[in-house]
Order: structure tokens, then C-alpha cells, then sequence
């Protein structure tokens, strides 16, 4: 279990997931979006794969999802059912939940999406990543 207190964490921030990803875990990112943001993601990845990319681009007011295997992306997830929920300026906390079937995303306390697996050896996925234009506040594995 990691945390801080009320000081930011530097980025780009990189943090392991001891034992990996099983159902029921939940990885939760705190922050305050910069005023001029572009973007910033939060990946869950196994060795050089991206099993997880979740990317808020404010240029493009969507809401990126993907995986990325062997250095290829593979196809986008970009709709939602509601405008962009991430706001310049605000505070903001992701939830991630690994289920056995996809993550599923909270966004302050509401949810946000499902994400279907495409990498689905949980147990492997056991690093954390975030960057971007935050100043992140909070990171609990």
C-alpha cells in the first residue's frame, strides 16, 4: 500500500503493483489537473506492454482507452455516454477496479467505464504509471 501526504508526487511517477493484478484490486490516482492541460494517462503495464492506457485528452475533449502489445497500439475506446467528465483545473480520483472480465473506472466516486481485458494474464500486470499536465496528489496501489 502506497500514499503520501500533501506532498505532489514527481512525474513522470512509476510505482510496481506487488503480486500483480487479480479481481477485486483497486488502484486509486489523485490529482489536480493543470489549468492549460493537454492530457495525461495513467497506464497498467506488464514488462514493456501496456495493459492498460487511460488518457484524458482535453485537445480533443475524449477520454482515451487502449492497450498497447509488442509496441502497437491496438484499436481505441473512445465513447462515452456523457461529455468529458475530467475538468482543467479541478481536483480529480480515478478508481480502477480489475475484474475478471475488464476494469472498471470511477471517476469521483461515479462510474465512468468498462474496459475489457486484452492482456488478461492479471498476475503479470504489476507496474503503474502516470504523467501528464497534473500535479498528482495521491497514489494508492
Amino acid at each position: 500500500m502506497m500514499s503520501c501526504c500533501n506532498i505532489p508526487y514527481q512525474l513522470p511517477y512509476h510505482a510496481s503493483i506487488p503480486g500483480g493484478l487479480f479481481p477485486a484490486r483497486v488502484i486509486t490516482v489523485s490529482g489536480i489537473i493543470l489549468h492549460n492541460a493537454k492530457s495525461f494517462h495513467i497506464n497498467l503495464c506488464t514488462g514493456s506492454d501496456i495493459a492498460f492506457h487511460l488518457n484524458p485528452r482535453f485537445d480533443e475533449n475524449v477520454v482515451v482507452r487502449n492497450t498497447q502489445i509488442q509496441g502497437r497500439w491496438g484499436e481505441e475506446e473512445r465513447s462515452l455516454p456523457f461529455t468529458m467528465p475530467f475538468r482543467q483545473g479541478y481536483s480529480f480520483t480515478v478508481w480502477i477496479t480489475c475484474e475478471a472480465l475488464c476494469y472498471k473506472v470511477a471517476l469521483d466516486g461515479q462510474h465512468l467505464l468498462e474496459y475489457a481485458h486484452r492482456l488478461k494474464h492479471l498476475p503479470d500486470i504489476d507496474h503503474l504509471e502516470v504523467n501528464g499536465d497534473i500535479e498528482l496528489t495521491k497514489v494508492t496501489v
